[in-house]
Formats: structure tokens, C-alpha cells, sequence
């Protein structure tokens, strides 16, 4: 066992995407270069979430440390675990990282630090792991086997999950029921699709039908293509979001497409048209700067500081309203409702830590929170709320993150079996012809 023991070195990054990263290394040994422990220590205050992973990382290594020294290795919880050490700095004998490169970034230094174990542990394997792509490509040049941390990866994300299923072999009879707008059960038929619940396309001869499969009722109901709030889906997957975000038996959806497919317009739709069976509508997202400043480097208040990241929500909103320009007493009432805060729109971070109880919770861009920050927001779900995450998983702002690590593909993947759960993706984009063009040939 201790000849095929490894020794992974964890880099800041891994610790940012998930603080109990530790603890998923099996029987192997796990070290920190003291460079991590700096950074963490300077990313401790605030209220983000890479604030909140720091601080959960530094009780966990206090919790393991009690009275031990942890710069020598201290044996993690558990018989199959693996032991943990911190690395102090150093210059390795062979290789020197911060000779090469440089040594005013902390990355060298803890590519030396993987390099001293390597050469203090030369029976064993010493392999660095980090979430940044150049952190592990000059590990390699140098001779350290490198690798992104694996925890929460999708295996193969072009067969992830899409909510859809083409079928041809439904009989006659219940093909005529749903074209006459009723739900059938169908407890004693086969579905063999993916997933608890399904959206289905039922052709028959020439015609095509809309379906969903409940899972916990054993039915299939026909799918509507009426206009909610005024916002009528110009495609079948359209449709199909509409059913989700409008079925009271469904508590968490997920809509995954290309910009211009309409997911944040068709959620934000379906939420003002149930206004009346929630306390509020919350609309959030992400607030991740396009540069390397924080937020807190622009000038004004906090809300003039988001209010640039939340504009396409309220250009989502904007747009609702137009179709209700000849209704002067409706946009009186949306009005009403955002000076109210019955719809409230904010960034993420503005949430944390509350309760979210009869509350319709919309969260776009999705695809740019780790796995724990999902978990986290549907942990915060009280009684009678609906939460919506939205997102497009190959288009990500978030340093770190792609198609395969980020939240929205890990919970399109891990809860498709529950019954409270359906997804759809979008893949046609309704935004413009011109939009169409980019997505397709650019």
C-alpha cells in the first residue's frame, strides 16, 4: 500500500472551488505549500464566496491540527485516509521553479514546494494539483506531474443530460388523447429515458405532439404553446421551459442554452406570472468583474456599483414590459411590484445567508458558481419555493471553472434522477437573425 501511495500538493485554487477538498483524496497524502495558507489568510474577510471557502479551509486544517504540528504530517480523520502536511518554503536541489520563472508570484514558489517533496519522497508520486491551466503546464515543463482536481467533474459533457427525448412508438390512442389536451397515465407503458421527469416529442405519421412525463404521477401531459405574460415560445424546448417554470409539482428547474435562446426572459415571464403565489421574485446572478479589479474599485454606492452586471436582467424586464405597452394599469403594476421589492433584483452575494421561504428564485448565469455554491443556494430553500437556475456551461467568466466543474452541468447531472427536478436546453436562438449568425458560423 505505501509503495502506491501518492502525494498530492493542493494549490489555491482547489481550495477556492471546494474547502473540503482535503478530504477527497482517498488513501493518499495531501500537502499545502504555507504560500496557500498566506493567500487564504488574505482572502479570509468578506463576503463572497471564495471568503467564505477560505474561511471554511483554515477551521478545517485548525480542527485536524489541535495540538500537532502540522509541519510534519498529521493523519487525517478516518482509517482510509491518507496523512497532511504543510510545506515550508524552500529552493529545491535540481530544479528551482523561482530560478526559472521568477520569484515574485507565489505560483513558483509552490511549484518549488511540490518539487521539495519530490525530492525528499522519491519512492513516491508527487503530483500538484490546481485549477489553473498555466500553474499546471509549467509544473510540467519542469518535470511535476500536474492536474486539474477532478471532484465534481462531469465525464463526458456533450451527453450531458438535456431534459428531451424524440419517440415514435407511442400508441394511436394516446397520441389522440393528448392531442385532445388530456393527461394520460401511463404507469403500465415503458419509458426508458434518462432522468425522473421528461419532455417528449411524439411524432405520428406527419404530425408532432408535446409531452411531459411526470415521474411521480406516472402521466404525460400535453404541452401548451400559449403565450405566459405575454411571452409566447417560439420553439418546442421554449415550450417545454414554460411547462417546467409553470408546473407547482416541479421545485427546481434548470435551463441550459446558447445566449439569445431566451432562458432569463421565459423564467423571469413564468415568475411574474405566478406573482400572486410567492412572497417575492428574486432575480440574481454572479457579479464577476471582466478584469482583474474587484467591484470594490468602482466608484459609487453598492447598488451603482452591480447595477452594470444586473443590467441584462432589467433589460429582460424592460422588454416584458413592452408587450403590455397598450395596457397602461399592468405596467403601473410591475412598477408597483419593483418599488415594492416583490421583485427584487440583486447580485448573489446580496443573498447569503437568508431563507428563502415562498419565494420564486431565479438565478442566471448559472454556470458561473462552483458546485458548492449550487448545493448552498438549494440548501437555503424554504417551504413553497421554486428555484431557477439558468445558464449557458460553455460560455464562463469565472477563472477556474469550464463545461465539466461548473455548478449548473454538476446539478444538471447529479439531480436529473429526483422528482422535483426538470431541465430543458435551449439550443435555437430567438434573440435576432443577426445573433443566430454569430452562434452558428463565428
Amino acid at each position: 500500500m505505501a509503495a502506491s501511495r501518492k502525494i498530492f500538493v493542493l494549490d489555491t485554487s482547489v481550495i477556492l472551488y471546494d474547502h473540503n477538498a482535503l478530504n477527497n483524496f482517498q488513501e493518499h497524502d495531501v500537502a499545502i505549500p504555507i504560500q496557500v495558507l498566506e493567500e487564504l489568510d488574505n482572502m479570509k474577510g468578506g463576503n463572497e464566496t471564495r471568503n467564505f471557502e477560505a474561511r471554511g479551509f483554515i477551521r478545517l486544517i485548525d480542527s485536524l491540527s489541535k495540538k500537532k504540528l502540522i509541519n510534519q504530517w498529521v493523519h487525517l480523520n478516518g482509517q482510509t485516509k491518507g496523512k497532511f502536511r504543510v510545506i515550508l518554503s524552500g529552493n529545491p536541489q535540481r530544479t528551482d521553479a523561482a530560478a526559472i520563472f521568477g520569484n515574485e508570484k507565489y505560483d513558483h514558489q509552490i511549484i518549488n514546494a511540490a518539487l521539495i517533496l519530490m525530492e525528499e519522497n522519491p519512492e513516491k508520486k508527487v503530483v500538484l494539483v490546481s485549477k489553473d491551466i498555466c500553474l499546471r503546464l509549467k509544473a510540467k515543463a519542469l518535470n511535476l506531474m500536474a492536474e486539474d482536481y477532478e471532484t465534481g467533474k462531469i465525464k463526458n459533457v456533450a451527453e450531458l443530460y438535456t431534459g428531451k427525448t424524440v419517440r415514435r412508438d407511442l400508441p394511436d390512442e394516446l397520441v389522440e388523447a393528448l392531442k385532445n389536451r388530456t393527461t394520460i397515465a401511463v404507469e403500465n407503458m415503458p419509458f426508458n429515458h434518462i432522468g425522473a421527469n421528461q419532455f417528449y416529442v411524439l411524432k405520428q405519421h406527419r404530425k408532432t405532439f408535446h409531452a411531459f412525463y411526470h415521474k411521480s404521477t406516472q402521466t404525460l401531459a400535453p404541452v401548451s404553446t400559449a403565450p405566459v405574460f405575454r411571452i409566447k415560445p417560439r420553439n418546442p424546448e421554449q415550450a417545454f421551459a414554460l411547462h417546467a417554470l409553470l408546473d407547482p409539482a416541479i421545485r427546481l428547474v434548470s435551463i441550459q442554452g446558447n445566449a439569445g435562446t431566451g432562458k432569463t426572459l421565459l423564467a423571469l415571464a413564468s415568475a411574474l406570472e405566478q406573482r400572486k403565489n410567492y412572497r417575492q421574485i428574486y432575480i440574481t446572478r454572479p457579479v464577476i468583474p471582466l478584469s482583474n479589479k474587484e467591484i470594490g474599485f468602482l466608484p459609487g454606492d453598492a447598488k451603482s456599483k452591480t447595477d452594470p452586471f444586473l443590467a441584462p436582467i432589467w433589460d429582460n424586464l424592460r422588454f416584458i414590459k413592452e408587450q403590455y405597452a397598450d395596457d397602461e394599469k399592468m405596467l403601473e403594476k410591475i412598477d408597483e411590484l419593483i418599488a415594492t421589492e416583490k421583485i427584487a433584483i440583486t447580485p448573489l452575494a446580496f443573498i447569503r445567508g437568508r431563507t428563502l421561504t415562498k419565494i420564486f428564485f431565479i438565478v442566471d448565469e448559472a454556470q458561473n458558481l462552483t458546485p458548492h455554491e449550487i448545493k448552498t443556494i438549494i440548501s437555503r430553500a424554504g417551504e413553497h419555493t421554486k428555484i431557477v437556475f439558468t445558464g449557458d456551461i460553455y460560455q464562463i467568466d469565472t477563472p477556474y471553472l469550464d463545461a465539466e466543474s461548473n455548478g449548473l452541468s454538476y446539478l444538471i447531472e447529479n439531480v436529473k434522477n429526483h422528482p422535483l427536478y426538470a431541465h430543458i436546453t435551449l439550443q435555437k436562438g430567438e434573440r435576432s437573425e443577426l445573433a443566430n449568425l454569430a452562434n452558428d458560423l463565428l
